[in-house]
Order: C-alpha cells, then structure tokens, then sequence
C-alpha cells in the first residue's frame, strides 16, 4: 500500500465545517431501503475511555482510497469529489471522538477512504446462455415422444437430427454453467466489498455447502441485495506510525452501503455514516442489516444475523 502525505488539520478541520454540507438544503438527508454494516476490529486495537464513559480521542489523517464506479453514470456520485465525501465521513468520525490531526506526531490512523457503487450481473432471463437454453429445448422437444413403459416419462427418439439436438442442449448447458459460476464470483467479490461475506454463508465454493440447510433460505435473501446496485464506503483504520516504519498494520475496517434504487448517494451518505459511525473501531459481530424509513437520519436497534457457524461442506 502507498502512503499517503499527510493531511494537514487545518484542510481536515475545513472538510468538517468550512464547506457546504454535501446533502442539498431543504433536502433532507434521505436514505430508503437495506442499510447494511460490518466492522472488524484487530486485537492489537483497543479504544482507551475518559471517566465520563466516552471514547478517548484519537487522531486521524485520511488516505485517498479512490472512488469505484459501476457501468452507469451516476450523477448523485460522480458529482462529489474526494473532499466531499470525506467531509462527511470526518463528520461522523467526530461523533465517535475520532479528530483530524494537526502534525504528523500525534497521528494515531490512517483512514483509507474508499467509495463507489457496486457492479451487478444482469438479470438471469436476459443473458445469452439462457435464451441459448431455451432454443435447445424448444429444438430437442420435437424429438421427445412419450415413453412406452412410462406415459409420464418422455424419450428421444433416435437419429442424427435427435443427436444433433442432444450435442446443442449439451452446450447450451455447459454454457448456462459456465454463465452461473462467472455470477457466483461476481456475487463472492461483492460480498467481500460490502461486508456480505461476514457470516461466511457466501464464498468461494459458490454456496454449495448450504443448499438444503437452513442456512439456504438466508443466503438467497442476501444474495438478492447484492444483486442489486448497492452504494459503499469502506473505511480502513492503519497503523500511522508504523507506516512510517514501512510496516502494515489494518487496525479495524468498516463497510457500510445502502441500496441503489430509491436513493441519491449525496442525500444518502450522511444518514448512512451516521448509521454506521457507531461501529467505527468496533466490532459489529458479523453483518447488521437495517431497513431505514425514507426521510429518516436516526434508525432502530439494526436486525443482526447472529453469531452463527458457517455450515460445514
């Protein structure tokens, strides 16, 4: 990883307050849908508390993860700068007694800002395999006549042209195969990106170890949000003064997104932080997910998956 300069608090203090607030005004700060978040912390991190009970304050620069962008401009994104976004998220980091730092010394973190939106596979129905698929069957279907030994049952009826209908709808399904496995890393690598991953119910072996679990029901309902367009942020907390030793150490981390459709990120992202600031530097214990009313900042107690052991293949 590239280190970063470091910011100088009085650009880090202006991001806070010496700019408009990204939400527009009289447009309240709106977010609708899923919001989800996951935050791990190392056991090297502990957060020291003032006897008033809250959190010692620690110092931060920001790092310029940089923005990832989905297929489709997204004017509510594109528009926002780095100083914007990060404006926003120091803004949350305060609330949590995290400050910008005036000097290289007393830095405790790096925060590596990152932020975008999701890339998602299309729609099953309308990829190639499965119109491929659907041709075959049609073809392969002239040559299927009723079993004699079972009316319920169907066969194919022998000869070249049958044959050749066998060897299509054996490649159209070899390709729907290959089609599937490309959307399952694409699922897996989302996942990883928004925290989905957190429960283990989404990985590399594709989910075939919770087919027919009580787990399965689970994994689709999240599968189904990650196959939707999703806005991120990911914040990733380093180890400031070790870098300057050369040496790497990922304090904690938290990924926090919201669905797409029905939002604007500009308007979305501050109640979205907001949300997610009180995981900054905790552990969340696995993926939360929460549906936020529209027009709404503060949310309820988020809906956890639990603490539950990823089913054995």
């Amino acid at each position: 990883m590239k280190v970063r300069p470091f910011l100088p608090g009085s650009i880090a203090v202006a991001m806070m307050s010496g700019a408009a607030p990204v939400a527009a005004a009289g447009g309240a700060n709106e977010v609708t849908g899923i919001t989800a978040v996951a935050s791990k912390v190392s056991r090297d991190y502990a957060r020291a508390k003032l006897p008033d009970g809250s959190f010692q304050p620690e110092y931060y620069t920001f790092g310029k993860g940089g923005k990832w962008g989905g297929e489709i401009s997204d004017t509510t994104m594109d528009k926002l700068s780095f100083m914007d976004v990060a404006r926003v998220i120091a803004a949350s980091l305060a609330g949590q007694n995290y400050l910008p730092a005036k000097d290289a010394a007393s830095t405790r973190l790096l925060i590596m800002l990152y932020w975008g939106t999701t890339q998602v596979p299309g729609p099953s129905s309308d990829s190639m395999a499965y119109g491929q698929l659907g041709a075959a069957q049609v073809n392969l279907n002239a040559f299927t006549v009723p079993s004699q030994t079972n009316p319920a049952a169907k066969v194919v009826v022998g000869g070249p042209a049958a044959d050749a209908a066998m060897a299509q709808m054996s490649e159209a399904l070899t390709l729907l195969n290959m089609e599937n496995e490309q959307r399952d890393r694409t699922d897996f690598a989302n996942a990883h990106m928004l925290g989905y991953d957190a429960e283990g119910l989404i990985g590399t072996d594709y989910g075939l170890n919770v087919r027919g679990t009580a787990f399965h029901a689970m994994r689709d309902e999240l599968v189904e949000e990650i196959e939707e367009n999703r806005y991120f942020v990911v914040l990733m907390a380093y180890d400031y003064q070790l870098l300057w030793k050369k040496k790497h150490r990922l304090l904690w981390e938290t990924r926090f997104s919201v669905n797409e459709r029905h939002n604007a990120f500009d308007k979305a992202l501050p109640a979205m932080a907001q949300y997610a600031s009180r995981y900054f530097g905790q552990e969340s214990r696995g993926l939360l997910r929460v549906r936020v009313p529209e027009g709404r900042v503060e949310v309820g107690e988020p809906k956890s998956l639990g603490e539950v052991e990823p089913p054995q293949k």
